[in-house]
């Protein structure tokens, strides 16, 4: 009697204690599915996973718990998470593109991964970037009207934290508010500017038309800024929208936190030919590794940069590269690293004023640490103020370079089409001083690369972007640019504007910006590809559409790897539909 009950309080505590500190803490259990990463998408995948009580889901996530961590809670404090404990502090190598300069690579080292950490920004593209993965992948339920039950269960649109009327600032039919993620307009608005802005864009139209909503699959033009903020003023992440501690308790779910894997490892598996991979290899402190096999399939959420370095390090990878290094390759496949792609960005363009442009008491926050412990202590007192949000631009733009620059350059344009942006222009004032116009190229041509720089599985990967290698890509920067200037000569802003900042100033040439753009762009850190998807069957790619590994049977990767294109947007949007269907993908093939 006193055996049984003692094993029911156990019992009761492990269904209880469903997330660990360290895998020392693991109870033995059997896994159905281990997912190692627990970051943008396998927190989602896990949350889907475990929804199914037949299965006993673990996720291993390298980083530390985003419980209690404000500087990933409060919008207003993102700026401060790189070089800290929730960033993997990655470096690129010297990039040829940008003078040689390597750059900071920011990604999530924490639950939620860089959902935790990014810049909240909210985009999907547009509906040909992911018709384009259908059409590349041969499976049509990548395109953008099979995706549709995935935006909408993903999405709970909110008003926002200021509960403005958002009338004619959206399209609700295009949004769902049933979904996980708490997403809404921009919530602390900068009204002068507002006025400045929708003045402007009714005077210019065209290429600067009003677009009421860019998130319906047409993002051309000129809208409200939306971003993973809900109404209560909070950062919205995968950890905090799908992983909530009610999730958490459920018993079948488990994660381990501070937890890195080496390795995945070939699996037994009697009478069958294929190679089989369900098993991990755990790094430890003090002590050999360990290693844990899944029942069903193993899955790689690493993300863009970890999902290769661990199928490399396990000989999963180019046999030249890895024989080189002396990793024994148990499967020749030349395109894992490869495909990286990524947004650049360029956050020194702005326009001198004559007359400041009123902003609010808040326009030295950034600087004045006085005015950041008001600002938090508004937050935390009720959910006010500036550090409701990060950005202060409170409107986007999304703009193609003219065909008339392509054609008299012999250029092809790398986008999914004619309704897809080649470049996005944030928009404001943030200073009050300055007109603000920062560029990101959204449909790149160049593709770089992750490689492994040893044998050692602790080594970080070598990160090699390749920016500004595709001739298409400059030219796009270098018209937005050119754009950011044709803004500012609407009527409401051309009298009020001196000059554009240095260090653009005394460029007049294509070759002097060309040479400032190479000396200053920097990333938005929204790195994809590195095991794209292909059709099955194909002999190049890494995964297919259903997102197994070819080649392999157990194995699946789903996260920002997989995009075989980067749509033209902030890329977390993307990543979500994405972990939501290679859910039910995974689901599917168990039912």
């Amino acid at each position: 009697m006193y055996i049984c009950a003692a094993l029911l309080a156990a019992l009761s505590s492990l269904a209880q204690a469903a997330t660990y500190g360290s895998v020392n803490e693991l109870p033995r259990l059997k896994w159905d599915f281990l997912i190692v990463g627990g970051g943008t998408a396998g927190s989602v995948v896990a949350s889907r996973l475990s929804e199914d009580p037949r299965f006993n889901v673990l996720v291993i996530e390298a980083g530390p718990t985003n419980e209690g961590a404000l500087l990933t809670i409060v919008p207003g404090l993102q700026s401060r998470l790189p070089r800290t404990a929730y960033d993997w502090n990655y470096t690129t190598v010297n990039i040829p593109g940008y003078n040689n300069r390597s750059i900071s690579y920011q990604r999530g080292h924490i639950l939620g991964g860089s959902s935790s950490v990014n810049g909240m920004v909210f985009t999907r593209g547009a509906a040909s970037d992911y018709d384009r993965w259908a059409r590349v992948t041969g499976d049509p339920g990548w395109s953008w009207d099979k995706l549709q039950p995935y935006i909408k269960k993903h999405e709970r649109f909110q008003t926002p934290v200021d509960s403005h009327n958002i009338t004619g600032q959206y399209n609700p039919k295009v949004h769902s508010s049933t979904g996980m993620m708490p997403t809404s307009i921009i919530g602390f608005r900068h009204p002068s500017v507002d006025v400045l802005t929708l003045t402007a864009i009714q005077q210019l139209g065209g290429e600067f038309k009003y677009n009421v909503d860019f998130n319906s699959g047409m993002p051309l033009g000129v809208g409200w800024t939306q971003s993973t903020i809900g109404h209560d003023g909070t950062r919205s992440s995968a950890a905090t929208s799908y992983l909530t501690p009610q999730i958490q308790a459920r018993n079948n779910l488990h994660i381990v936190l501070n937890t890195f894997v080496t390795r995945i490892l070939e699996s037994p598996s009697p009478g069958l030919k294929k190679l089989t991979i369900r098993t991990v290899e755990i790094h430890t402190q003090n002590g050999p590794p360990i290693t844990m096999t899944a029942s069903k399939e193993l899955i790689l959420a690493a993300g863009a940069i970890d999902s290769p370095r661990i199928l490399m390090s396990s000989g999963i990878g180019d046999r030249n590269d890895l024989e080189a290094i002396g990793i024994p390759v148990i499967l020749h496949n030349p395109s894992v690293g490869r495909n990286f792609s990524d947004h650049p960005s360029l956050n020194n363009v702005a326009f001198a004023l004559k007359k400041p442009v009123d902003v609010g008491p808040w326009v030295n926050l950034g600087s004045d640490p006085e005015l950041q412990a008001q600002a938090l202590e508004l937050w935390q007192t009720n959910r006010t103020g500036p550090f409701t949000a990060l950005v202060r631009d409170d409107h986007l733009g999304w703009i193609r370079v003219p065909n008339s620059v392509l054609s008299d350059l012999g250029l092809e344009d790398p986008s999914s089409g004619p309704t897809a942006a080649n470049v996005e222009m944030l928009i404001g004032a943030q200073t009050g001083t300055s007109w603000d116009a920062p560029l990101r190229l959204s449909s790149p041509g160049s593709r770089g690369y992750v490689a492994l720089r040893s044998s050692n599985p602790l080594d970080p990967a070598i990160i090699s972007p390749n920016y500004f290698s595709h001739p298409f890509d400059i030219v796009a920067m270098r018209e937005g640019i050119k754009a950011a200037k044709r803004f500012v000569s609407a009527p409401i802003l051309r009298d009020n504007i001196i000059q554009i900042n240095p260090p653009w100033a005394n460029a007049s040439t294509d070759d002097e910006i060309d040479q400032i753009l190479r000396e200053t762009a920097m990333t938005n850190w929204h790195a994809v590809g590195t095991a794209e998807m292909s059709p099955k069957g194909a002999t190049w790619g890494v995964v297919d559409p259903d997102l197994r590994v070819k080649g392999v049977k157990g194995l699946r990767v789903i996260d920002a790897s997989i995009m075989p294109h980067i749509p033209c947007a902030h890329t977390q949007a993307a990543v979500y539909y994405i972990a939501e269907r290679g859910a039910d993908l995974v689901r599917e093939a168990w039912d």
